[in-house]
């Protein structure tokens, strides 16, 4: 018995799904390594870009974890910025 084939239109949905991961991957990439977000909005980054690969590829936690998530890891250690502390100067008394 032979497995089942994929038909063209599995294949071409598969192929547009992959397309669209790639672009967010890309954009969340070049996004970080700019280097002015802070290390909170990078990981916001990450995690939204992994929410959306996991709708696209349902099931799929432990390859973006095991591919994509060690590069974006680097990437927010390497270029996030320290938060600002942000610090209210005292008014002078009169």
């Amino acid at each position: 018995m032979r497995p089942l084939e994929p038909t063209a239109e599995a294949l071409a949905d598969e192929a547009r799904r992959g397309r669209r991961l790639r672009v967010m991957v890309d954009l969340a990439t070049e996004l970080l390594r700019q280097g002015r977000v802070t290390r909170q909005e990078a990981e916001a980054v990450v995690a939204a870009v992994r929410q959306q690969a996991l709708a696209l590829f349902p099931g799929k936690e432990s390859t973006f974890d095991l591919v994509l998530a060690p590069r974006f890891a680097r990437l927010v250690d390497e270029f996030a910025v320290p938060p600002r502390e942000r610090k209210v100067l005292p008014f002078p008394p009169r």
